[in-house]
Parts: structure tokens; sequence; C-alpha cells
């Protein structure tokens, strides 16, 4: 296979050989960027992956006939109203919606058997790396999503560019050790409290479920309290009062005498029109063609604060602060981080504004290294992120979307966006990402479900998500009410902790099968549907 590369005026070729490429073309300092495109002739496989934008993007693996729906087929008044567009990469790539065009970011694989063709970048901080495929053309088209940025003091790396064939395991190893990334992540299990009180939480709730959690959790576990307890989305500095009347710091106190690890929920970069932050400082809000960059609906809509902002900095660094020095947490699960770099820094939406000074994954990348530093050596569960920017930066990462009480939502919601609420579609990413977990992070798949109230899950359902969960992930919470776990709930869920300790584990990706070994026996698991 032959490159040939198109960086503003230059353009090359480089020839493809047989074992690990790693190809670079660079820009050299006092240019701006008009084009960085990269076009490779690469026949088709019987299965095709490409990465999705961010960890709730579903990206199961495709056929050369398959086609990603997009936003534009949606009412405008739905998807710009509603800013379902914001969710993702809606609003800076292009969705043709027609069979054989596929697209993804930073890596993308075609599978014959177990045979694996990797194509991948060694780096995003100049520009997200965005692969194309157009399967009648057999055409793969690279792009860096970096133009109008001006190339500062040093080369400009246009393209990194890393190629591999072989089996699974030694392309993504090679990948890896191409970067010098290695998680050292420890796997977690735990409770959260999002899946069956979802926002209505309280200081009782808190302490009921702690109890539930002494019967059934190790020492060391995690006991993490997710969103509802803030006043507003924005607003971290205290509890709400009505329903954490004592404040956090007293059940943090608490999560620990029980012997737990205390993990507590935040949106770092994001704040509601309710919250004090919207409504104090209208200057920290991320500006663009002059209005406040609505990211999507929830809470009835959310706003990106802008990271290049004092006040914005100096208020994340003494919210954190306080929330590791004061109520002694000791992880944090960030959420909603893409709203961080919904753009280049210096693009305000003016044409006359740029050149840029950064392109939209370095300022994503910035902003994570600054959570990072913020965070010191407490660990961050990353949420809601491009999944690249976060390799190195974060302890766990969710791999999928969240999950739902039933297997795949109302039919009117699988047309809405691919960021959506699906137990079936956090499957898919769990396993078709299955390569992240123990490389770039611990991967987070979500919560599984034992219950059999306020669920609509079958059984084999719920076997099979917890299974996979445990078998491919390095977190392992529920959101269970477990005051209510008899011993043969009991007994169930410490059969599912055991399968952190299967060997041979090996999935058919075609089939969904599961087979592993565990306690000398063999193991089978089949796809529910």
């Amino acid at each position: 296979m032959e490159l040939q590369w198109h960086v503003n005026d230059q353009t090359g070729s480089r020839e493809f050989v047989p074992g690990i490429n790693i190809i670079t073309v660079s820009v050299e300092p006092g240019e701006v960027i008009t084009c960085a495109e990269a076009v490779l002739s690469v026949p088709p496989a019987p299965k095709l992956f490409f990465n999705g934008f961010q960890t709730w993007t579903h990206c199961p693996e495709y056929s050369p006939e398959s086609r990603i729906r997009g936003v534009r087929r949606l009412p405008k008044f739905i998807s710009s109203g509603l800013a379902l567009d914001h969710f993702a990469d809606y609003h800076f790539v292009h969705y043709p919606y027609k069979k054989g065009n596929l697209h993804g970011f930073s890596y993308c694989y075609f599978r014959d058997g177990e045979h694996y063709r990797l194509f991948a970048s060694l780096s995003e901080k100049q520009g997200y790396t965005i692969f194309s495929y157009d399967s009648q053309k057999e055409q793969l088209t690279v792009r860096r999503d970096c133009k109008g940025v001006a190339v500062p003091d040093s080369p400009f790396r246009a393209f990194e560019l890393f190629y591999a064939e072989g089996s699974e395991n030694e392309v993504f190893d090679s990948w890896f050790e191409a970067m010098g990334i290695a998680s050292s992540a420890l796997p977690v299990k735990g409770y959260s409290s999002w899946y069956n009180h979802y926002t209505r939480i309280n200081e009782k709730s808190i302490r009921d479920d702690l109890n539930g959690a002494v019967k059934i959790f190790d020492p060391g576990d995690l006991f993490q309290i997710d969103d509802g307890w803030e006043p507003y989305v924005g607003d971290w500095e205290k509890a709400g009062s009505r329903k954490f009347p004592n404040g956090i710091e007293p059940l943090i106190r608490d999560i620990h005498a029980a012997g737990f690890k205390a993990g507590l929920w935040l949106a770092p970069f994001v704040c509601e029109k309710n919250s004090e932050i919207y409504k104090k400082h209208p200057d920290w809000l991320l500006l663009h063609n002059g209005k406040p960059w609505k990211n999507g609906p929830n809470w009835g809509g959310f706003y990106s604060l802008d990271i290049d902002h004092a006040g914005v900095q100096d208020y994340l660094t003494r919210v954190f602060r306080r929330i590791f020095d004061e109520w002694g947490l000791d992880l944090v699960k960030l959420d909603f981080l893409y709203a961080a770099a919904p753009f280049a820094t210096g693009d305000h939406g003016s044409p006359e504004d740029g050149p840029f000074t950064e392109s939209r994954a370095g300022r994503m990348i910035r902003a994570l290294t600054f959570l990072r530093e913020l965070c010191r050596d407490k660990l961050i569960l990353g949420c809601g992120v491009p999944v690249m920017p976060a390799f190195g930066l974060v302890d766990y990462c969710r791999v999928g979307s969240d999950v739902g009480l039933d297997w795949d939502d109302f039919p009117l919601m699988r047309v809405i966006h691919r960021e959506r609420v699906s137990t079936r579609q956090s499957i898919d990413n769990t396993i078709f990402r299955r390569q992240l977990n123990g490389r770039a992070y611990g991967s987070d798949p979500d919560v599984f479900f034992l219950r059999d109230k306020n669920i609509s899950l079958s059984g084999k359902e719920k076997a099979y998500h917890a299974a996979v969960n445990a078998l491919f992930g390095s977190v392992l919470l529920t959101s269970d009410d477990l005051n209510r776990f008899d011993r043969a709930k009991a007994e169930q869920f410490r059969q599912l902790v055991k399968l952190k300790n299967a060997e041979d584990v090996r999935i058919d990706p075609d089939t969904f099968t599961i087979r592993y070994k565990l306690d000398g026996k063999e193991h089978t698991l089949f796809y529910p549907h």
C-alpha cells in the first residue's frame, strides 16, 4: 500500500512495507495549515472498525456495506435546537449516510478472521486523526483536523501514522509500545448511586446504600456518590443544602470508616443555566459566534466553560483542592469532558478570527492535562471524553454509552444520536474497544444489574451484560439496592467477581460468543439475542 499525502503545498508518498510502519510528515514553523490529508488504497475486509469520537459514541464492527447515521436526518429544530449535534463530532464531520462510507477517530482496523490490519495515530496533539473509508472505491482517507492552525516555533507533525498487520494482540501491543503508553490501573469493584436513584439522592439514601454495601463489598472497594449531590451542575464547592444539610464531608468519613474508597461525580467543564456559575460569571462561558456554546439538552441545557479564562482555572483549582484536601475523596468521576474543546483555540466562529493557535484535539489534551495536575495522585475515571486524548491521563475511562434499564431504549430514541443511553450499545463498545483495557487505561463498561425490581432486562440479558463487564473491563460497579440482596443474590455477585480470575478469555466477534476457563472448567456464554 502506498500513502500519498498532501500538506499545504507539499506532496509526497511512502510505501507501507510488511511489519510495523511508522510514518511522519512535518511542516516547518511559520506556516498556517490549509490542508493535511493522505490517501491509501486499501482493500476491504469482512469486518471493519472505526473508533467513535468520544467514549459514548457507538462503534461496533461494520461490514463493507454498512453506513453510519448522523443527526442531519433529524429535523433541524430537534438536532440544533436541543444541541444534539454538539454531543460529538456532528458539527465538524460530514456524515454522508451512504453504504460503505465509514469514518472514525485515532484508529481503525480491517479484520479478516483473526488477522488485523491496524491504522492508528501516534499522537493527537496536533489535531484529531480522522479516518474515512469508501469501500466502493477501496480508499482510506486520513485527515488531520488542524485546518487554520498556525505552526508554532517547532516543526508541526501533520501526520504521525502507525500501521501493523497480525493478530489482535500483536498489532495493539505494538501500537501502544510505539506510543510509550502503558496502564498501571488496578481493577476496582464497588457501588455507584446513579442507576437506581439517578439524581434522587440525599443523605439518608446514601447512608442506607452504604449500610448495604458493607454487607456485600470488601475493604478497599469503591463507594461512589454520583450526580445529584450538587445544588446545580457547575456549582461544586458545596453540596445541595436541602438534600445534604450536613454537606458531603461527613459521608466521606463514613465511607472511609466502612473501609471503602470514596468517589464523587463532577462535570468540571460545564454548567447549567440555573447554576450560580452561569448567573454570576457569564464571562466564564465559552463563546462561539458570540453565544455561549450549548452542549446538549441535559438539565434543561448545559454550557461549556472557557478553560483559558483565569477565573475558571482558579475556580476549578479551588474545587479540587477542597474535595481532596478537605473532603478526603479518593476518586473522581469526571463527566462530559468533551465540552472543554468543541473547536480550536482561537476559533470564535468568525472567519477573521483565524489563524488558530491550537487544534481542537490539542485543546482537549491540554484540558485533560490540567485536570491531571489538579487531581495529583488521586484516581480519575473519565467519562464523555474523546477516546485517544485521554490515553495516559486518566486511570479509568468509560468505553461506551450509559446503560439503560432495558435492552435498547424506545424505537424513537434509536435514531436520535450515537451517544444515546443503551445497554446493547454499551455491550458493543465494551467488546469492540476491549483492546484499550489495560493498555490505555482501565476500561469502565458502566454498571451491571443483578436486581429483579426497577429493571426491564431479562435474566439472560443481565447475566450476559454483567459477564461482559467483568471479563473485558477493569471497573465493576453496580447500582442495585444491596440491602435487598438475599443469599442467592449475594452468591450471584460473588460468582460474578470470580470472573476477574478467568483465563484464556476468547470472544468470537462475529457471534459474540465468549469462552473462558475458570476453576479448571471451560465455560461458554451466548449472546442473548
